[in-house]
Order: structure tokens, then sequence, then C-alpha cells
């Protein structure tokens, strides 16, 4: 059901926080060429990873189109218990669950489960979007709603991907300029209207605008990518300490925004620096070679630097499921989210494959929050 003459704030609907109690996960089993290459097959043994390590302690809602069907089927079932697994079919243009799907709100009570419909456009449509036709994905929304019998709020006026946003559950929402200013998302909209579009759909009191997002990151900058919540009044920044470092000025100026903002409830930030991999992660030759790229697709080239993050992970009931890039960075990572999350095993994932399809973790899944009803 689709409800088109309200908004979830004044509906008594918020969006929770991703640390919250989770129903399950969405995503979308991989398969574009353009992102996953001749052979998808290593793409698909890290979603399935993913899958089975989020399923310990959520349902996983897995769409899949009509020809991969039994290969997921197979794939999964090895990892995901029965009951723990929802396999459905439908099309879809790419497999980034976070951005294409519907974003979850609930009530106060925690009793019911709504969803919202923003327009997605292929990170930037037309300006600067990453390939041509995303007709598919304009329908997960409402798919994925439907599965979990979810009512859907129609925001299909306003350009939003589930990747450029953060909130805390307790009305502070964390953004980036770069990305939700960019000309390609709601060019006719000023800052101030785009304030209002996410405090009416996601019943959030005050946002929090950084500069940029992570170097090179094809996305305009998402702030998943970047800086999350991990707690009321603490967040997580991609860092590095390399002055060099074209990330590092990013990095410096958003640390000193948020050393000096408070949230939504008056409280100051502590802000927990994550390195960024010490080691650039660049296509290689064979990397492009793998590529099938289609007409109007962004394409890649060798030597180009992938926007490498450990702040890309995925929450969930129990664990944090959090790549890794066989990096010298790599356990000194998990040792700092260990510190962050002292309450959930916090699990790495080789997710080199998933960042050569440009994002990662956190961008293939969508949390659904706990409700007593549906």
């Amino acid at each position: 059901m689709m409800i088109k003459n309200s908004y979830p704030s004044y509906d008594g609907f918020y969006m929770p926080s991703e640390y919250d109690k989770h129903l399950g996960c969405f995503m979308i089993w991989p398969e574009r060429p353009g992102s996953w290459g001749k052979d998808p097959g290593r793409a698909r043994e890290a979603f399935a990873k993913v899958a089975g390590a989020i399923s310990e302690s959520e349902d996983i809602y897995m769409a899949v189109s009509h020809e991969a069907y039994q290969n997921a089927l197979d794939m999964l079932s090895d990892v995901i218990p029965k009951e723990r697994l929802h396999l459905f079919e439908a099309a879809s243009d790419d497999a980034w669950a976070r951005d294409s799907g519907a974003t979850f709100v609930t009530d106060e009570s925690k009793t019911k489960l709504r969803a919202v419909d923003w327009q997605f456009n292929a990170w930037g449509g037309e300006f600067d979007g990453l390939y041509a036709h995303w007709d598919n994905d304009q329908k997960i929304a409402s798919l994925i709603a439907d599965k979990v019998g979810a009512k859907l709020y129609d925001a299909e006026h306003f350009v939003l991907e589930g990747g450029s946003i953060h909130v805390d559950g307790e009305g502070t929402l964390i953004t980036t300029k770069e990305c939700l200013l960019s000309p390609g998302r709601n060019p006719g909209m000023s800052k101030e209207e785009i304030e209002e579009e996410l405090k009416k759909y996601l019943g959030v009191k005050k946002i929090i605008w950084l500069p940029y997002g992570i170097y090179n990151d094809e996305t305009n900058g998402h702030v998943d990518n970047f800086c999350c919540f991990c707690a009321p009044g603490e967040v997580i920044l991609a860092w590095t300490d390399d002055e060099d470092d074209p990330q590092y000025e990013r990095s410096r100026i958003a640390y000193d925004i948020l050393i000096n903002e408070i949230d939504a409830k008056g409280r100051s930030f502590n802000v927990h620096k994550l390195p960024i991999p010490k080691k650039p992660v660049c296509i290689t030759e064979d990397d492009v070679d793998g590529y099938v790229f289609e007409e109007g697709e962004d394409t890649r080239e060798v030597g180009e630097r992938l926007a490498a993050s450990y702040v890309n992970f995925y929450i969930s009931n129990d664990s944090v499921i959090v790549p890794q890039f066989g990096d010298d960075n790599d356990k000194p990572a998990l040792n700092i989210l260990r510190q962050c999350f002292p309450s959930r095993k916090v699990i790495g994932i080789y997710a080199m494959d998933i960042l050569k399809g440009g994002g990662n973790i956190h961008c293939i899944t969508q949390q659904i929050p706990m409700v007593t009803e549906r």
C-alpha cells in the first residue's frame, strides 16, 4: 500500500538507528557484468559470506533474478539456516540494496513497520549517474516493502540513497554536502528544503553536514563510507595520519566539525578515528579486463583508486560485519571496532570483490527494524 497524502513524522514514525534491534536484512544477489565482471562467482561468494554472518542473528531477505535464482539458492542454503532465508525473484539493475531499496521507519513503540520509497537515479541521473538505465532498481523499494508487509510512503519526488545518510535514532542525522547538494540529486532544492524533506520522512530534528566523504567515492561522497553512529553521541570517522594522502584534509575537516557540534539531544560527540587501509586500493589491469560495461555506464581505469574504508560495515543484532582488504590496517580496524561495540562480535570478511563493484558491506545491505506487528 502506497501512502501519498502524509509523511512518516506526521504519523509518528521515524528511522531507528542501525544498532537497534532488526527483524532482518535486505540484500540483492549480484549479477551486473559492469560491477561484478564476466564471472560474478567471487562476488557472490563474498555476498554469501556477508549474508551468512548476518543470518546468525537475523533473517535475510534476498532479491534475485529468475536466471540466477537456483545459483543463489544453492550458495545461500550452504551458509544460511532454512528458516532465516527468504529468497524471492525480482528484477534489478544492480545489487546496491542500501541505495535502491526502501528506508524503513517505525513508530515510537516499535509496533508498526513502514517504509520510504525515494527516487533512485543511479547516483546522479543524466548529470553524473553511474549507469544509463535504472527502471528495475526504482521498483525495488516497493517489492521489499511488500515482502515484509510494510506500508510505503511515496517520496519519489526526492532523490536519495540510503548510503547518503546515517541516523542515531534520537533525532540526529549525518550526511555530506558533496552528495546531497550534488547537481545530480535535487538541483532545484536549497539546502534548507532538503533538510525539511529529511525531517518529514525520517523524523529527525537536527542534520549535521560534513563537506566531503571518502576521496574518489563515485557515489559523490556517501556518508556511510566515511562516518557513522555507533551509539548516541558517538561516531566513527574514517581517518589517516598521512598528510600527503588526499583523504587527510577531508577527514581533518570533518573531525573539527564533529568535535564542535552537538546532537539533537544537546550531547557533544565522542569521535572514534578508524584508519583507512594503509596502502591505497587500486584497480588492476586484470580487474579492468574482467568487466563488461554497457553503453552509458561509468567505466573503470587501471590504477584508479577505490574508496576503501572500514567504516562501510553492517551492524547486525549480535555482530558487526567489517570489510577486510588484506591490508596492514585490517586487524587494527577490527580492534578499534571491538572497543566501539563491546556487546557485539566483530567479524572481518575479505571484501575486495565487493569493493571492486564500487561499494562495500554496508552498501549491499539494508536493515529492517524489528516491530511487534506486521
